[in-house]
């Protein structure tokens, strides 16, 4: 990628220019590498269902030309001066966060997805004014701060999915005290968030219950993921029977759905731990929550430090996330077949085997 100096590269990625979503090749420049910045080769990305939230403007802020993706495993090659956690070979991850401000209180915890200033990995403006741009492009400039490094004995296909829906399901089960072993944990749509949701709960020793609205994915959450039990949300009798059973519920689903029937599921102090990007208001009675001092609360990806823990935990667990690769032009029809949940159950696209420059040159 050359030296570190005041030259800016020219890279190639697959963007939308409009609320329709559709990506195309996009050639645009990095921002300069800075002192602590690292510079990789994008090798895999996967596709989260945030992404077709954003390419769509479906939140109402979304800004074009956008390249999404921000679940990026590249191989470094280039660092700045200041730069001591990596080296050129790394194998590393970036996630949904590339900035924050590092002197608000969730800064100084470390903790800083809570930051007021973070910076987005794409859809968001860099302290230099440039735009941000994700994943699915041949390279990134990026913070040391917001990079990982990809630990032996993970897949860098397998460790993208992990940089976003695993660290989302494995914050909320530290933070909140939720790994102790024998806990009873719902988890509520299975998809790429909710089948690591079953995988790292079960690896804590929990007892999981898939909860879904029908039996159509009874077979791949007992057999394949290996849940203790299945719940149909639209089964009035399976519901009641299972009232005041689990001690959490992970809620991974993006699209407004009542509250009440899953609170009802809650033990006395049960947490409903809310994680789809949802545009519109939910609501529930009060009593649901005050007849059995339950807790709705939120939580959102994880910290730096819980993305390096979550990749660990996976290499010592033996987990690993079920993928379907693909190339980047394919990418468009991945993000409709993610919109209909036809995928088991995280697209991750093959950046780095994909020629995305030659297909610059026949697309422009």
């Amino acid at each position: 990628m050359g030296s570190v100096d005041a030259s800016e590269t020219t890279v190639t990625g697959w963007a939308a220019r409009d609320a329709t979503g559709h990506l195309s090749p996009y050639r645009y420049t990095l921002r300069k590498t800075g002192p602590e910045d690292v510079v990789l080769k994008v090798k895999y990305c996967g596709i989260c269902h945030t992404d077709v939230h954003q390419v769509k403007n479906d939140l109402g802020a979304s800004k074009y030309p956008m390249v999404p993706g921000h679940e990026v495993v590249g191989e470094v090659v280039e660092v700045g001066p200041e730069v001591s956690k990596f080296r050129a070979g790394d194998v590393v991850g970036v996630g949904v966060i590339v900035g924050c401000c590092r002197d608000c209180r969730p800064c100084k915890a470390n903790v800083e997805q809570y930051c007021n200033k973070k910076i987005w990995s794409y859809n968001d403006v860099y302290t230099d004014g440039k735009p941000t741009q994700g994943g699915f492009a041949s390279a990134m400039v990026v913070d040391q701060k917001f990079v990982v490094k990809i630990p032996a004995g993970l897949a860098p296909e397998q460790a993208a999915p992990l940089l976003c829906a695993g660290v989302t399901v494995y914050s909320p089960l530290k933070h909140f005290g939720l790994m102790t072993p024998g806990l009873r944990g719902g988890i509520l749509g299975l998809g790429g968030v909710g089948h690591m949701g079953v995988k790292v709960a079960k690896s804590m020793g929990h007892r999981v219950t898939v909860i879904s609205s029908s039996n159509k994915k009874r077979a791949e959450a007992m057999d394949d993921l290996g849940a203790d039990a299945y719940l149909v949300s639209s089964d009035t009798d399976q519901m009641a029977a299972a009232a005041d059973s689990l001690d959490y519920i992970i809620d991974t689903v993006p699209a407004k759905h009542p509250l009440e029937p899953y609170l009802a599921l809650l033990k006395m102090d049960g947490k409903l731990v809310l994680m789809g990007v949802i545009a519109e208001p939910l609501s529930f009675v009060s009593p649901m929550v005050m007849l059995g001092r339950k807790t709705i609360t939120g939580s959102f990806i994880g910290s730096m430090d819980e993305t390096e823990e979550v990749l660990q935990f996976c290499v010592d667990k033996g987990l690993t996330s079920q993928i379907e690769v693909v190339k980047m032009d394919y990418v468009n029809q991945a993000f409709e077949r993610l919109e209909r949940n036809d995928v088991r159950y995280r697209f991750v696209v093959d950046v780095g085997g994909s020629n995305i420059e030659d297909a610059a040159c026949t697309c422009l």
